[in-house]
């Protein structure tokens, strides 16, 4: 376009309306599009937030299922809080980078 067409553009009260109506919608308005690329993103982190759920709900899920037998139940309170059984003896046995990763804490 001419500099005189662009001009001539501009006087048009319509083409101002239409002008100024697109950049309202475009920086202005609360649903513009600067606001919807935030919004994709955020979407996209709770999805990947669901995904790590998901799996921890399975893994918990599973770990649930094994404490239901009187076997896993004996199993895990001899490995997490080292119980025993009256007659028995029990020594732990930590590896020397165990050793190390407790000194850092």
């Amino acid at each position: 376009m001419s500099k005189n067409r662009l001009i001539h553009f501009l006087k048009n009260p319509i083409a101002i309306i239409i002008l100024s109506f697109l950049i309202w919608m475009m920086f202005f308005d609360t649903h513009n599009m600067m606001l919807h690329h935030e919004l994709n993103k955020e979407i996209e982190s709770k999805k990947k937030e669901e995904y790590f759920y998901r799996n921890e709900i399975r893994k918990d899920q599973k770990e649930i299922k094994a404490l239901e037998t009187e076997e896993g139940t004996e199993g895990y309170a001899r490995e997490k809080y080292f119980m025993k059984k009256d007659n028995e003896d029990i020594f732990i046995i930590e590896y020397a980078d165990s050793l190390k990763n407790k000194s850092k804490k």
